[in-house]
């Protein structure tokens, strides 16, 4: 399962991972995948909850609320784009004369959307552990007080780094990929890098609740196993993945931070 607004892109790329599990599952009884999206993650929780959906991935702030939700299991860590891990980037245009977050007070700073984790999450757990005090604005026309630092939501990228260029908001918020590679060297050559966040997993796999034992650790072990053959990368590849593996430090150690990292951030106004 997936949350998205494009249904067709989403089940074209994970449709060969369905495929390959089903095929790779025939002892327990699977005889088809299928791929669901969802258009909110308040629809995947139910479909999790239900065991419409069996596996989700996504970056850990969404998953892991899934997850303490519906009971799902979170099982291991997918490496997407290549990367098993990612920070955010707090950034600001030069032309601003911004060089710390200590100077965003009084500020509005662009984020993506509310459950995104280095697009909410990363970046305001850094801000908070700073000193600074969080308030969400409708838009970015919205007064901001002296002692309290505004946010508004982009829910795009390219809208993020457009407002930041063009003086709407002192400063942005993505994710390191796009900061350091997506974005063109000529448009990062007019921002200066005020922060970057610790580091979470890329994103993290769950199984719903409704699965049995024995069922999600051969669909853990097949997931694991599926960079070993020629079939399998090329469900990867499609799935824009490198692999799946176990967390080094353990599922619990790599859940614990980001517990406290969503207790942090539950008493943000969020904008309204």
């Amino acid at each position: 399962g997936d949350i998205s607004d494009d249904p067709a892109e989403v089940i074209e790329g994970a449709q060969p991972v369905a495929d390959y599990l089903a095929e790779q599952l025939k002892d327990y009884g699977i005889t088809s995948g299928q791929v669901r999206v969802a258009s909110s993650i308040e629809e995947m929780t139910e479909l999790l909850r239900s065991g419409e959906v069996d596996l989700y991935f996504d970056s850990t702030y969404p998953a892991t609320l899934i997850s303490d939700e519906t009971g799902a299991q979170i099982i291991l860590r997918r490496w997407k784009f290549g990367v098993e891990k990612y920070n955010a980037v707090i950034f600001a245009s030069k032309d601003s004369g911004i060089t710390s977050v200590n100077q965003l007070t009084g500020q509005i700073v662009v984020m993506d959307a509310p459950y995104s984790t280095s697009g909410y999450l990363l970046p305001a757990v850094h801000l908070m552990e700073n000193g600074l005090m969080l308030s969400g604005k409708k838009d970015y026309n919205q007064p901001v007080a002296s002692d309290e630092v505004g946010f508004v939501f982009s829910y795009d990228d390219e809208n993020t780094l457009q407002w930041v260029l063009n003086g709407f908001a002192s400063a942005g918020v993505v994710d390191d990929y796009r900061f350091d590679v997506a974005f063109p060297a000529d448009v990062t050559a007019n921002l200066v890098v005020l922060a970057r966040t610790e580091t979470t997993p890329r994103q993290i796999g769950i199984a719903s609740p409704t699965l049995d034992g024995p069922l999600v650790e051969a669909i853990k072990t097949t997931l694991i196993g599926m960079d070993e053959s020629e079939a399998g990368q090329a469900a990867l590849k499609s799935f824009l993945t490198t692999k799946f593996d176990e967390f080094p430090e353990g599922i619990d150690v790599a859940i614990k931070r980001m517990r406290e990292m969503m207790e942090i951030v539950q008493g943000i106004q969020l904008p309204k």
